[in-house]
Order: C-alpha cells, then sequence, then structure tokens
C-alpha cells in the first residue's frame, strides 16, 4: 500500500491498543499538528484509524484576578470596611467606607455592582449598610478564584456540577468568568488509535509515495505534472477558528436609529460631553438644589469654569430660576449663584445639546419648523443593575412648531418605535422640572412580558424656552438605546451586552436585526 509520506508516520507512529491525542502523534512524528490531523482524518477515511472527539475547558486566572486574589475581591473589601465603620448597626456614609476599603477607580464600580448582588448589604443615596450574619471568608467567587490560583482546575462551564461540587461553586466560576477574573479556554482534543484495517495495513506493508499538494507554474512549464502523484484534499477537515472584527450591535443599532429619524425629517446635533452646568441643568429649569444635581447623581469635573457662556442668556435664565417668566412666574425660591452655573460636569443628559442649538448659540436662530436629534453618550452616578449603567447611549430629540400637542409627541413615538417593530407602547405622566405636560414610556420585554421603562418626554416649559428666546412651541424627549435593545433583541440584562462585564459570546453570536 502505498500513502503520502505523512500518513505513513501517522499510521506507523498510531496505536492499536492506545488513543494517542494529536499532540502526541505531532511529538512522535515531528510533524506539525495541522499536518497529522489531515493525515489522521485522510487515514480515517480509509479505514485504517479511528478519530474521536473530545472537549476540554481550562480555565486561566487573568490579571486582574490575580490582583484580586491578592487584594481580596473588591466587594468583600467593601464589607469589610463598612463592617469597620458600623454598617451592621445602621447606615454610614459610603464616601467614607470606599476610603476605608482602599478602593480606587473602577474598583468602586465594581464593588457596587456585587456588593447587593451578594447580600452583604444596600447601598442608597450615598449610604451603605452591612448584613452582619454575611460571611466574606465563605464567597464562591473568592474561594474559586483562590482555587484556581493554587492550580485546581474546576469543572467546564455548561456541565453538570462534578461529585462533592456544589452548584453555588459552579455557578461562582462563571461569575469569575463573566468578571473577566479568569479566561476560559475550550478546544477539542482529538485521539487516533489503529483500527482492524490499520493493523494489517502495517503487517503487510506501507509504502511512502512521493506526493505534492499544489500545482506550480515550474511542473507546467516542464510536464513534471503528468507523473505527479497529487494529495488529496479533505473539505470537510474542521478549519482554525478565525474571529474577525465585528461592529457591535449596540453602535448598529444606534446607526439605524440615526437613519430612521433622518428618514422622519431630523437633522443630527452634536456637542461636548463635558459641559457647564448652565447647559446641562439651569437652562432646563432645574433648581441649583435640585437633588439630582448632587455628586451622588451626576459627574463633577476638577477642572476651571466655563467661561463662554453668553452674558444676555445667563441673565436671563438667572431671571427664570429667581423670579420666572410671565405675569404669573414664581421662579424658585432657592439661592442661585453664577459660580455654580459655570461649573463643569460630564453631562447627565444630551438635552444640554439641545439648549445650546435652541438657544442659538450652536449654529444660529432657528425658525419654525425644526427637527433636531441626537444618538450620543450620557454619564450619569447610578447603582449598576440589570437595566442601569454608569453611561449609556441617549436618544435625543425635539421639534419646534407652532400649537404642537402631546398627540404630536405620541403619534412621533408610534411612527419611530414601529420602526423597530416596537407596537404596544403605553405612556405614564410623569413630572419633570423642564417639561409640562410631561410623561414616560414602556415597553413590554418579549422574553419576561415585564413593562421596561424606555423614554422620558414632553413639552417644554415657558421658564425653558423663553430665556433661549423660543416662541413657539417644542417637543422634546430622552430615550434610551440600551433598552430599545433589550425589547428588539430580549436581553434581560444589559450588563452583557454593554459594560466591562458584557459577554464576548453573546456579542459574537447575535444576529443583527433589521
Amino acid at each position: 500500500m502505498r500513502l503520502p509520506d505523512s500518513q505513513v508516520a501517522v499510521l506507523e507512529a498510531a496505536s492499536a491498543t492506545e488513543e494517542l491525542t494529536i499532540e502526541r502523534l505531532s511529538e512522535e512524528t515531528g510533524l506539525k499538528p495541522e499536518t497529522v490531523t489531515g493525515a489522521a482524518f485522510d487515514l480515517e477515511d480509509a479505514g485504517l484509524v479511528a478519530v474521536s472527539t473530545a472537549e476540554t475547558v481550562s480555565h486561566e486566572v487573568s490579571d486582574e484576578g490575580e490582583t484580586y486574589a491578592e487584594a481580596g475581591l473588591p466587594e468583600v473589601r467593601l464589607y469589610r470596611a463598612a463592617l469597620s465603620a458600623g454598617a451592621d448597626d445602621g447606615a454610614v456614609s459610603l464616601g467614607e467606607v470606599i476610603g476605608a476599603a482602599d478602593l480606587d477607580g473602577p474598583e468602586v464600580d465594581i464593588a457596587l455592582a456585587n456588593y447587593a448582588r451578594k447580600g452583604y448589604g444596600d447601598v442608597d443615596s450615598g449610604e451603605i449598610t452591612a448584613d452582619p450574619d454575611a460571611d466574606p471568608d465563605a464567597d464562591p467567587e473568592a474561594t474559586a478564584l483562590a482555587s484556581l490560583v493554587d492550580g485546581e482546575e474546576p469543572r467546564s462551564s455548561g456541565s453538570r456540577p462534578q461529585a462533592g461540587e456544589s452548584v453555588e461553586a459552579s455557578d461562582a466560576l462563571d461569575q469569575l468568568v463573566r468578571r473577566g477574573l479568569v479566561d476560559r479556554r475550550e478546544r477539542a482534543v482529538r485521539s487516533v488509535v489503529l483500527t482492524d484495517e490499520g493493523v494489517t495495513a502495517l503487517m503487510e506493508g506501507v509504502e511512502a509515495a512521493e506526493t505534492v499538494d499544489r500545482l506550480t507554474p515550474e511542473m507546467l512549464a516542464s510536464g513534471e505534472w503528468r507523473d505527479a502523484e497529487f494529495a488529496d484534499y479533505n473539505v470537510e477537515a474542521d478549519a482554525p477558528a478565525e474571529r474577525g472584527g465585528k461592529v457591535h450591535i449596540l453602535r448598529q443599532t444606534a446607526e439605524r436609529v440615526k437613519d430612521t429619524l433622518v428618514g422622519m425629517g431630523f437633522r443630527e446635533m452634536d456637542g461636548p460631553h463635558a459641559d457647564a452646568e448652565f447647559w446641562i441643568n439651569d437652562c432646563l429649569f432645574m433648581p441649583q438644589d435640585h437633588p439630582a444635581r448632587t455628586h451622588w447623581d451626576q459627574f463633577a469635573l476638577d477642572v476651571p469654569p466655563v467661561r463662554d457662556i453668553p452674558e444676555d442668556l445667563l441673565d436671563r435664565v438667572r431671571s427664570a430660576h429667581l423670579e420666572g417668566v410671565g405675569d404669573d412666574g414664581q421662579g424658585y425660591h432657592s439661592p442661585w449663584t453664577e459660580e455654580v452655573a459655570r461649573e463643569v460636569d460630564l453631562r447627565g443628559h444630551t438635552t444640554s445639546l439641545s439648549m445650546r442649538y435652541l438657544s442659538g448659540n450652536e449654529i444660529g436662530d432657528l425658525e419654525p419648523p425644526e427637527r433636531f436629534f441626537s444618538v450620543e453618550k450620557v454619564y450619569r452616578n447610578d447603582t449598576l443593575d440589570p437595566t442601569h449603567l454608569l453611561e449609556f447611549f441617549q436618544i435625543e430629540g425635539w421639534v419646534m412648531a407652532e400649537d404642537l400637542s402631546v398627540r404630536d409627541l405620541m403619534g412621533t413615538f408610534e411612527e419611530f418605535y414601529q420602526q423597530f417593530g416596537i407596537t404596544d407602547l403605553q405612556f405614564k405622566p410623569h413630572y419633570n422640572p423642564y417639561t409640562e405636560p410631561s410623561f414616560e414610556l414602556f415597553g413590554t420585554h418579549p422574553e419576561t412580558g415585564e413593562l421596561i421603562e424606555i423614554g422620558n418626554s414632553g413639552m417644554f416649559r415657558e421658564e425653558v424656552l423663553r430665556p433661549l428666546g423660543v416662541e413657539c412651541d417644542v417637543m422634546a424627549w430622552g430615550l434610551a438605546l440600551e433598552r430599545l435593545l433589550m425589547l428588539m433583541y430580549g436581553f434581560d440584562d444589559i450588563r452583557d451586552v454593554h459594560g466591562t462585564l458584557c459577554d464576548l459570546d453573546l456579542l459574537r453570536n447575535t444576529e443583527v436585526l433589521h
């Protein structure tokens, strides 16, 4: 029997009594693993060997995981610091506890995201409590992480817990993978064993044949191709997995939203992510002592104040806050200072762009009718949960025209969301300092059946429009792009799609909806 060199080498190295892996045969023959794999499949087609495949999973602690294995998980450190501060007896200052826990940067967000999830206590309105019965020494994720650092390989994800392994322990490993503290390696291990036909062939003798795997110009020119023996190609053999780049489904949905709004006659706005409180809050008739303007809800930047605010507009906005607008205007009976208005924050909503455009500051005075939108990132000091992130995308929009009503606003939403297959919108009256009337939008989650808040909207108040120099009606809204994504795809935890804990396999395998 004449076979290609690689097949002869694999056949002679294989055993009839022991399954040898491709890696082992590669070492025995000196051939590359992919060459051995191809030869093994060809031999299997000829009935000379049998190839079996077993899926194996291994785990490796990431650099971040190594850090936390040594220093402790952020939520465990937060809990211990909370106990030391007396949070088991009553709520204490969150800032004080964070400082005592020596948490910095992203560790703060990670600690807050996992603290309540693990039952260590609650965080609310800048205060923290600690459950005195919680046991951080028995934290399943910390225990699993320590085991991996010690070289103990746990089970593969998705399988049933092995003997002596609790469901809690297996869930802990999955959480470590989701958090990026552990990397999961999945691969197929192939093994080869001689069949009876293979043993017989070896006993009768196998001769190596000179084969070529491709036709070259030289072979054509010399005529050598006529006598050459060409290797067979196994077109069913597995090819190496290649993971190329892909546009994130959130970005693809954002582009689709933009196309939809442009098709509805809107133009796009843009502007700074870090802006003066004047544009973010004061122009919206948000009193300067409003709770949403504290550092617990927005991110203040330690930078010089904004200087290029039009003085006449500043005066009109100050007057609206202190004295109101019109004969019946009351204003707010609370302090208003120019110093606060000029301070710089990360924008908590893209309505700051609307204020810039409506005031004429950005592209000059506008004449109705006008329609503008933006799909941009905003930043809020929220507690992470399945529907909230510290930064997310807001679909901002407004229409300036004469004689607008809430019916026009609702009709706009019906037309917009219908483009994404969402036709069961519900509206709930709401209060905003800057719109009247106002209402929230809700959609039904396709998997859970629960109502999900997807946006806020209303008609801008006189106290907002008149200082900006706008004399007609303006209807406006802020919609959550991530919530739209949840309704379109059925995701129940936005952290799987967006943020530091996102599920890369989910993103790779999700088909884009059109």
